[in-house]
């Protein structure tokens, strides 16, 4: 990476650290409220005020993080991949904050509410944050490729993988409803689905890792070529 991508790099992760502390706070206040002993499941009643205050407020999120890869990217493969640093950073800086603030999560395998749209998703704090770390790598080895003058190619195959392990991450979020819509205790975490995920994820890393031009090649019309 040149030096003014490292620099846009920098500064997009700088924003991830901040914007996770923002999060994090909002969460303690929250907590404050509704989990005034400690978070645990079954999960709190929310007012439907709140509930659609917070819907907005993981919309909003969304948006600003779009933004952020928007604006730091010169192209479209930058701007995805600074968009997935982004959001790599801010997830796992926003339990990092959290431990800060909170003591809390204890451990990687405590229960949280991961995110509210359409429905809530819940998991283990292992599950985003072994996924953010994935999407940060996708995201700097797509920024890589795309900076040494090789237009980052992503064939439909691996767009195609990309969407079926997110697919199923999704599912294992969202699949246990009567604990996150009905106010029981969660049914344990299906970790194969997981293991299974990020399998997929990792995959697309080794495929994008090959297609990276090596130094010294000489060729970088070698990077285009998606069947490989």
């Amino acid at each position: 990476m040149n030096k003014n991508v490292l620099t846009r790099l920098a500064w997009v992760s700088i924003f991830g650290v901040a914007f996770g502390l923002v999060e994090a706070v909002v969460v303690v206040y929250l907590r404050e409220i509704y989990y005034p002993g400690g978070f645990v499941f079954p999960l709190a009643d929310m007012s439907h005020n709140h509930i659609g205050i917070e819907i907005s407020r993981e919309a909003a999120t969304i948006l600003m993080l779009v933004g952020v890869g928007i604006l730091a990217g010169s192209s479209r493969a930058q701007r995805f991949g600074f968009f997935l640093i982004a959001f790599a950073v801010w997830d796992v800086f926003y339990y990092l904050w959290l431990k800060a603030l909170l003591d809390w999560p204890a451990s990687l395998t405590d229960w949280d509410v991961l995110f509210l749209i359409p429905i809530p998703w819940i998991g283990p704090v292992l599950a985003p944050v072994g996924i953010s770390v994935m999407l940060f790598l996708a995201g700097a080895i797509m920024i890589s490729h795309d900076n040494q003058q090789a237009p980052f190619r992503m064939p439909w195959t691996d767009a195609a993988v990309g969407l079926l392990a997110s697919g199923i991450l999704l599912f294992s979020f969202m699949a246990d409803t009567e604990a996150s819509l009905h106010n029981t205790l969660p049914k344990p975490y299906d970790y194969v689905l997981f293991a299974l995920g990020m399998s997929g994820y990792a995959i697309l890393l080794w495929r994008f890792w090959r297609r990276m031009p090596r130094s010294g090649s000489g060729d970088p019309s070698t990077f285009k070529r998606p069947g490989r």
